[in-house]
């Protein structure tokens, strides 16, 4: 089940992709709310017909609400062209080269954070208390930490709030499009636009010449030999301690837990740490 769609000429979107349950009361509005938000999220789910079949409704909402302009807009509608053009096959293909198959490009933020320590399944679970107190709930099997959900969740907060969760995983999204860039991938126009949106520059990626373009087990042993610090977050630890707080402070969850929510859409594992 899908949300609201993001406008009228949208609601060909998925139902069966990630999405968060609201109540009634809490329908976005243009004054207090910005729905660009859910609209990049969506740009991150695994390509279906029926979906792609609106994605360039999703950019002429998000030029319309003009949180993204400059290079930025002129790319992400580059890339919605593209999308949209490209053969199914090979766009599913690259989504799962991209995010399904290189673990350090892995859409479930807190993979960047905890690893495959128990403090990850903690941090889950206080991501979705944090969802619970706003009067939110997953759909059936998607795990909290998802990207796309993640920025739909945004997408019912009020404006201010919106900005400072996601700032909150502001370096995570700096860190993924360097890599993005590295692999010159198309979905690095979304991910530079959330990342002004969080508060950060984009870092492009260090180029040399003749340099021999890292394999995805080179590029997941780079990623485990570099944990990546996140709202207080430690590297992983064996004892399984915690050092974060949780998120009352307008984070997304203790235990490290921020405003990431990634992961592919193929493959969702159970919520764990309950």
């Amino acid at each position: 089940m899908h949300l609201d769609p993001l406008s009228e000429s949208a609601e060909t979107i998925s139902a069966r992709q990630p999405s968060i349950h609201a109540p009634a009361s809490h329908a976005p509005s243009a004054a207090k709310h910005y729905s660009t938000f859910k609209a990049l999220g969506v740009m991150l789910w695994y390509p279906t017909a029926q979906w792609l079949s609106g994605i360039n409704e999703l950019y002429d909402l998000v030029a319309q609400e003009k949180l993204i302009h400059g290079e930025d807009l002129v790319k992400l509608h580059a890339f919605t062209t593209q999308l949209a053009e490209m053969d199914i096959l090979e766009a599913q293909e690259s989504y799962v080269d991209t995010f399904d198959r290189i673990r350090s490009l892995a859409l479930h933020l807190f993979e960047h954070v905890h690893g495959d320590s128990r403090d990850r399944g903690q941090a889950m679970v206080d991501l979705t208390t944090v969802y619970q107190e706003h009067g939110f709930a997953l759909s059936k099997g998607e795990l909290p930490d998802y990207l796309p959900a993640f920025l739909e969740f945004l997408t019912y907060l009020p404006k201010a709030d919106a900005f400072e969760m996601l700032a909150d995983t502001g370096h995570i999204l700096v860190s993924l499009g360097k890599r993005l860039d590295e692999r010159e991938s198309p979905y690095l126009a979304v991910f530079n636009g959330l990342i002004r949106l969080a508060g950060r520059v984009p870092e492009p990626a260090i180029r040399k010449t003749g340099a021999v373009f890292p394999s995805f087990e080179m590029l997941d042993k780079d990623w485990e030999d570099k944990p990546i610090d996140f709202m207080g977050a430690e590297e992983p630890k064996t004892d399984g301690g915690c050092s974060s707080s949780p998120a009352s402070s307008g984070g997304c969850g203790g235990c490290g837990s921020g405003g990431g929510c990634g992961g592919s859409s193929q493959h969702n594992p159970q919520l764990q740490g309950a």
